[in-house]
């Protein structure tokens, strides 16, 4: 089973955004720009935003993972370019890995590799738009297990829509480099 979470938004950018959550661990054998780094995590939400819409697709437990899967794999090549992440390494990684595809990042929203979205927050005075975790992304992945998707939800929700700021107010740089294996 699926949770999808639809708003309608004004923005002033083109393109979209896009940010998943997700389960597993990392393969820290490998280097930083090794895309089997994120071998092993499994996409739990998926999340997009262009300049009219927010869109967010959840999968209700370990059964809906294949579900999710599905559904991202035929909303990818429809996203809108430019394409942006804030941490493009992770995002491009997990999808070629876990769904076999290979996504073009056109911009990396983060100021410099490895940022915490919290600084970033901090310095351009970005509201936390009710981020039940704070920028802590791993508060997400243990309430997406516990089975509290409404927080994992409001997560995704809120990095959106800091990452959609972000742009708009720092704008974006040439995505880091990662070799796809």
């Amino acid at each position: 089973m699926l949770i999808f979470h639809n708003e309608n938004i004004n923005s002033k950018f083109n393109g979209t955004i896009i940010d998943i959550e997700t389960i597993g661990g990392f393969c820290r054998e490998h280097e930083v720009d090794d895309s089997r780094t994120y071998s092993k995590l499994i996409p739990t939400i998926f999340g997009y935003v262009t300049k009219d819409e927010l869109n967010i697709i959840c999968a209700k437990g370990k059964s809906g993972l294949e579900k999710l899967e599905k559904e991202a794999t035929k909303i990818l090549p429809t996203l809108k370019r430019p394409i942006y992440a804030f941490q493009s390494r992770f995002e491009r990684g997990v999808l070629h890995h876990c769904y076999k595809y290979t996504l073009q990042i056109d911009g990396e929203l983060n100021g410099a590799s490895y940022e915490w979205k919290g600084n970033a927050c901090s310095e351009l005075n970005i509201p936390n738009y009710d981020d039940p975790f704070n920028n802590i992304g791993k508060k997400c992945i243990f309430a997406w297990l516990r089975g509290d998707y409404e927080n994992s939800i409001k997560h995704n929700r809120s990095c959106l829509l800091k990452e959609r700021d972000i742009l708009l107010k720092r704008t974006y740089r040439k995505p880091d480099n990662l070799k796809i294996y």
